[in-house]
């Protein structure tokens, strides 16, 4: 035990003179936690609760134009704003630009004229369905000129597609509107009660949407809840720099063969690194966290809300921890130069975190990334924390992700070992 605490002891020190490495696995991290979370925050906000910036150009002089930019303003998801309606295509742009507008839509001249048409056309052929005389001299116009929707390139397809679906919404709002008026208008010979229109086409079923817990919990999860553990992860595996660095420095110096000359095993040697660099990772996470729970609310971002089970995020915090650890001992055990290890340990953690889900979501991927993704540990540390954080779990319901993390941590072990005897270092 003595010999374990001196050498713990020792890599302690080796670990407090490597600033660099110590600036790589927290000032960074800390960084970009709340440079993307920040950024997403915005992103959430943006279709969540600010409104996008929309410019329309409402050509039609008719009711039913009128009526679509109301249908549109109620949407609740855009800021209007009113421009001429001789407004060219250019000016247009221009106007977009100016105004930081993501979105602009036209309506067409004739938009009310074929709306009417159209619906009297629909309502004489309900009339004849149910047995009664309609109106045969309305010709049919053809189908209503579409929208016109311009929008910035930087909108994101998913938001875009939100955006169409909410104005086909207010779009079939007013026809049907329309299509109800004519249709009672010609069977009352009165025009429809606005009490009963509003009825009518207001009578819809609610549609409440509750985010999936595994304890029942109904609040829902912010930028802090998935940015949060992703960039803990993130720089838990930074110390490679440090720990494999240390690892090459001491084989490159002699170390290794002045250490077998002393009355204990090199494995002692590692797993009081082990130890020690645990400790950081542990580290990490504690100052991580406590800048989500403390620091973002002071700085206007969500807060991060821990999950009920302590002892399950302990847990799990200690098992990435040591993966990490495991990841970095294996790379430092095969790297020949402090080259090799920096830029393959670096390389190798932003391929894993991309396809581990750290920045790009898994469901976003295809079929054969998915599968890619179950290579990665820093996909099971993610899922692990995941499951705490965004589903409230307890450490029952991650144990199924903690798995394949302590198999793929046993691997980094023995691959490490393998490697030293391969090298004649133990």
């Amino acid at each position: 035990m003595f010999k374990l605490w001196s050498a713990i002891v020792k890599d302690s020190r080796v670990l407090w003179r490597d600033r660099v490495g110590l600036a790589l696995m927290f000032v960074m991290p800390i960084v970009l936690v709340i440079v993307i979370t920040d950024i997403q925050d915005s992103t959430f906000r943006l279709i969540n609760k600010n409104k996008l910036p929309v410019l329309i150009c409402n050509r039609d002089t008719g009711a039913s134009g009128k009526q679509l930019v109301e249908a549109i303003d109620k949407v609740g998801m855009f800021s209007l704003s009113q421009l001429p309606k001789n407004t060219d295509e250019k000016s247009l742009s221009d106007s977009m630009k100016k105004d930081n507008a993501l979105l602009s839509i036209i309506i067409p001249a004739d938009f009310t004229h074929k709306v009417m048409a159209r619906a009297k056309i629909t309502a004489g052929k309900a009339l004849t369905s149910f047995g009664l005389q309609a109106d045969s001299t309305q010709k049919d116009l053809g189908e209503i000129s579409p929208l016109t929707m311009h929008y910035n390139p930087v909108l994101q397809e998913s938001l875009r597609l939100s955006v169409k679906g909410a104005l086909q919404s207010a779009l079939q709002m007013v026809e049907s509107r329309q299509t109800l008026r004519t249709l009672y208008l010609d069977i009352n010979d009165k025009p429809l009660p606005p009490k009963l229109e509003d009825e009518m086409l207001n009578n819809k079923a609610v549609i409440h949407d509750l985010p999936v817990s595994s304890n029942g919990s109904l609040k829902p999860p912010n930028a802090a809840q998935h940015n949060v553990p992703a960039w803990s992860i993130f720089a838990m595996f930074f110390v490679v720099v440090s720990l494999g660095g240390s690892i090459v420095r001491e084989k490159t110096s002699g170390s290794y063969i002045r250490l077998r000359t002393l009355p204990t095993s090199y494995l002692v040697g590692m797993f009081s690194k082990q130890i020690a660099y645990l400790v950081v990772t542990i580290v990490q996470a504690i100052v991580i966290f406590s800048l989500g729970i403390w620091l973002f609310p002071l700085i206007h971002l969500p807060g991060l809300n821990l999950p009920d089970d302590i002892f399950g995020l302990v847990v799990v915090t200690i098992i990435s921890g040591w993966c990490a650890v495991s990841f970095a001992m294996c790379v430092g055990v095969f790297a020949e130069t402090h080259q090799q290890n920096n830029a393959f340990g670096a390389i190798a953690i932003v391929i894993l975190s991309a396809i581990g889900g750290l920045m790009v979501p898994t469901f976003n991927m295809d079929t054969a990334l998915k599968t890619l993704a179950n290579f990665s540990p820093m996909h099971w540390c993610l899922q692990s924390y995941y499951g705490l954080f965004l589903e409230n779990g307890k450490l029952a319901d991650v144990v199924s992700y903690l798995l394949p993390l302590v198999g793929i941590t046993i691997a980094f072990q023995l691959i490490a070992i393998w490697g030293l005897k391969r090298k004649n270092l133990i």
